[in-house]
């Protein structure tokens, strides 16, 4: 049975299932990487991976041909946006606060409706491009739109991801000197209300969750500092991770500046917003010594080259993160700011940005590999159950085709898989279920996801013309 033509087995994941054939790339601590191997599933969890055949002993209720592909961890998605999905291209060619300030008054009606076909295209296409797991920031809580969060993780369960929900919040309006209108932002005691709300209804803290919870109010100039300070408090009380936007811009790190009269990490810092358990996404803007911080606080960084250059936002200096012993994952970021939207594609995006940047030895293809796998892991602080094929980690596998044009004759099967044409996903495993086979989502048909979230846009795009 080749790869390409698994069938799909809904519901309990396989009794067995042993992969044959593929090159790997496990991304574990040693980087050991055959050129043909087996990993062998038992339930939701790897039982063996080494080179050559499975050994015997193995008797798996399925055997998968993987020969021509190449098998890697599931990417980890740490930052977008999946509401989004329902405002692409749009302000094609604004700077972030001028983007923002476009978008803004469409994003004032969305609805549980639009939000949860939203959500399900982009965790369609997020899962085509190889992602097990994917960590999504909603700040919008339109009065009234109903159960948005809600609908992005029943979104989720559908298409077969993990979702690492965090539920955002915006206090700080136009009125008060911040930059979202008055009529989209909560008060604060909503905020901290509902998202507490949120980690008592959904989040999931064991070692093979699905669903997950993290506080994350949204950005300096549109949160206060007191919610700030709360949600960190909340956070740590609830025993979540803290997630927000920090450093994306050089206008952000005016306004910083001229409203809190420092930097965005210094003021971060005296919020109580570094630390172990807290990610940011972007750090385009830090400096030197805004790296060092990030990385002397254990403060991990999700990397969006593709929306930082979409924005004209600058380049992340995730060399200089990385030699201070910085944790950096890859986010696709929302896709109205990245209408591709893929993770996959993120990989191509980090290494080239980052050699413009900081020259040819920047970053390899194994290190973007690394940023996507077991550095996302880290960000959301699942790296001992996920992120690297190892033995009695979770079965979170992508298995790529590489044996089609384009791909074939990459001598390397990671370079081919980083640099190369985007390969489909002949079998995308979470938990040792499959979510894609032959490169599509078992779950959920592109075809019917594509309908939805085009009736969703348009009827978004038809109540803000009626506003």
């Amino acid at each position: 049975m080749t790869a390409g033509h698994t069938p799909p087995v809904p519901g309990q994941p396989p009794a067995g299932l042993v992969i044959e054939g593929c090159a790997i790339a496990t991304v574990d601590p040693a980087g050991r990487e055959f050129a043909t191997g087996h990993i062998v599933v038992a339930g939701e969890r790897i039982a063996a991976v080494g080179a050559g055949p499975a050994p015997a002993g193995h008797a798996p209720a399925r055997r998968i041909d993987g020969t021509g592909c190449l098998a890697t961890p599931g990417l980890v998605n740490t930052h977008d946006h999946l509401f989004q999905w329902a405002t692409r291209g749009m302000a094609t060619g604004a700077t972030l606060f001028e983007w923002l300030a476009a978008l803004y008054p469409v994003w004032a009606h969305i609805d549980e409706g639009i939000a949860g076909a939203a959500a399900q295209a982009g965790l369609v296409a997020l899962a085509r491009s190889g992602c097990s797991l994917s960590a999504d920031h909603l700040y919008v809580f339109p009065r009234d739109a109903g159960d948005l969060l809600g609908a992005q993780i029943a979104a989720a369960a559908r298409v077969g991801v993990r979702f690492h929900g965090c539920r955002g919040s915006m206090d700080l309006g136009t009125s008060s000197g911040g930059l979202p209108p008055d009529e989209i932002v909560e008060d604060a005691a909503s905020a901290l209300a509902a998202t507490e709300e949120a980690i008592e209804r959904w989040h999931d803290p064991s070692p093979a969750a699905m669903v997950r919870i993290a506080v994350a109010p949204c950005s300096p100039f549109s949160v206060s500092g007191a919610l700030m300070r709360d949600s960190a408090q909340l956070a740590r009380r609830r025993g979540v991770r803290l997630h927000t936007h920090l450093a994306e811009t050089l206008d952000e790190d005016a306004y910083c500046r001229q409203r809190y009269g420092c930097g965005p990490v210094e003021y971060a810092g005296k919020l109580g917003w570094l630390g172990g358990d807290v990610w940011v996404a972007h750090a385009v803007h830090v400096g030197e010594e805004g790296a060092r911080r990030l990385a002397g606080s254990g403060t991990a960084v999700a990397h969006c080259p593709s929306s930082n250059g979409r924005l004209g936002s600058g380049i992340a200096p995730v060399r200089p993160l990385l030699d201070a012993g910085a944790t950096v994952g890859l986010g696709v970021d929302g896709a109205a700011s990245n209408e591709s939207a893929s993770l996959a594609g993120e990989l191509r995006q980090a290494l080239l940005v980052a050699r413009l940047g900081y020259g040819a030895h920047a970053l390899s293809v194994r290190g973007a590999l690394a940023l996507a796998t077991i550095g996302g892991a880290r960000c959301l602080g699942r790296d001992a159950e996920l992120g690297s094929l190892e033995t009695g980690k979770l079965a979170d596998i992508a298995l790529w085709r590489l044996d089609g044009f384009g791909s074939a004759d990459i001598c390397d099967p990671v370079a081919s898989l980083v640099l190369g044409p985007q390969p489909p996903v002949a079998l995308l495993l979470v938990g040792g279920r499959p979510v894609v086979t032959g490169g599509e989502v078992t779950g959920c048909p592109r075809e019917e996801a594509a309908g939805s979230l085009l009736a969703a846009s348009r009827r978004l795009a038809a109540l803000a013309k009626a506003r």
